[in-house]
């Protein structure tokens, strides 16, 4: 039987930056998406911004 939620919790918007304290990583250091450990990162104005480097899934945490 498919579960309807599960397959909504695995569309993701790549045109969506994610809120890392509403989204946290399923397995850590690991891209939801894609179980991608390869990071592009930067801070900017206190905002800390991770976007997988395979599938450009996004996240983003104030600090």
């Amino acid at each position: 039987m498919i579960n309807l939620e599960e397959i909504k919790e695995q569309e993701i918007d790549f045109d969506k930056v994610y809120d890392y304290a509403a989204f946290p990583d399923k397995v850590s250091g690991r891209c939801d998406n894609c179980n991608s450990s390869y990071f592009k990162s930067s801070v900017k104005g206190g905002i800390f911004l991770r976007e997988c480097r395979e599938c450009g899934s996004a996240t983003s945490k104030q600090l």
